[in-house]
């Protein structure tokens, strides 16, 4: 039997290989049509900011087209015309998106920004349209229904599994009225969702250490106090040098520099980065995400969004997830003592080198 693979699963690479649908642009978009590229990697240098509306557009109209023709098959729904249909739908979609993603996520811009806060509803609304299309369900779990007489490979097992999971996990046996609820709420979310990840961007763009001397970054290699310094200039702040936040709360160069004002100054600037009660301030917004996501886990038969987001995932409940973290923190703490003693040691001269 033919192999399938689970959405997700491919890498970007592999996505890229899949050619135009005939959207009708006036000039090819490099998005829409394979880039000539090994494996078929994105051509980012064809790609231009412009590209991504229309090729959304055209990648979300044709999957609804093979959504709908999957719903609207007048044969009866079978492994082939039901799941495998499903799993081969969209690939272009997904090509669009996880390029848009991996650019977004390292080298944005106001136009990439603004598409991302056009996108993030109307994504949501897609995903919606698929998961929570009663036909489509109904297909799926007519095929689930005969599962155990359809002879299938463990793979294709899985296959049919996962789908028929993700349509009850999204929501697929809600009435009519709770659905369009639940549409409202996916659609707000993700609109909060995708505000967080670009305030959280700038407000660690904002929140970059900047020190008066190189004295205060004892500990750097030359390169990157030189980087530094260059990296200082090009934001207008001639004579001083810049250490950007990564995305983490814990900064690597914590580690290596040896001015204990400098780390303490690193340290506060990547903890409070997104708590300094400007534009870049993220607390509003999870504040309303959580709320969101407390109605939509209600609305789902679930006590709270933790509890649903770990129904179709190993651990399955939080109590699961609690008592790990239980299990953990005791051995996790003794290797931490552990290793502050061994610093300690070698900070006093008392160890090995």
């Amino acid at each position: 039997m033919v192999r399938h693979l689970v959405p997700g699963l491919l890498g970007l690479a592999f996505c890229c290989a899949f050619a135009d649908t005939g959207a009708g642009a006036t000039a090819p978009n490099p998005l829409l049509e394979p880039s000539g590229l090994p494996l078929g990697a994105p051509a980012f240098d064809r790609i231009a900011d412009g590209d991504f509306a229309p090729a959304f557009a055209a990648a979300m109209q044709a999957h609804r087209d093979e959504l709908t023709a999957i719903a609207n098959d007048p044969a009866a729904p079978t492994f082939e015309n039901t799941l495998v249909a499903l799993e081969k739908a969209g690939w272009q979609l997904r090509h669009v998106n996880l390029v848009f993603n991996a650019l977004t996520s390292a080298n944005t811009n106001p136009v990439l920004q603004a598409v991302q806060q056009d996108i993030a509803a109307k994504l949501a609304a897609h995903r919606d349209a698929l998961f929570l299309d009663g036909k489509l369900f109904a297909r799926v779990e007519a095929v689930h229904a005969r599962r155990d007489a359809l002879g299938l490979d463990p793979e294709s097992a899985h296959l049919l599994e996962y789908y028929h999971r993700a349509f009850v996990h999204a929501g697929a046996r809600l009435g009519e009225a709770d659905k369009a609820a639940l549409k409202a709420l996916n659609e707000q979310e993700a609109a909060l969702s995708t505000q967080f990840a670009i305030r959280l961007l700038e407000a660690t763009k904002q929140s970059a250490l900047v020190v008066d001397s190189a004295g205060a970054l004892a500990g750097l290699p030359a390169a990157e106090i030189t980087a530094a310094a260059i990296d200082a200039e090009a934001r207008g702040l001639a004579g001083k040098w810049l250490v950007p936040l990564r995305n983490t709360t814990q900064q690597p160069l914590l580690s290596v520099l040896t001015d204990r004002g400098t780390r303490e100054k690193l340290f506060a600037a990547s903890w409070n980065r997104a708590c300094r009660g400007d534009s870049t301030d993220t607390r509003p917004l999870v504040a309303e995400i959580a709320a969101l996501r407390a109605r939509k886990a209600g609305l789902l038969g679930f006590p709270s969004y933790a509890a649903w987001v770990l129904e179709d995932q190993m651990a399955g409940k939080p109590e699961a997830v609690s008592a790990f973290l239980k299990r953990l923190a005791p051995p996790a703490t003794a290797n931490a003592k552990r290793e502050a003693a061994v610093i300690q040691q070698l900070v006093d001269g008392q160890g090995g080198g």
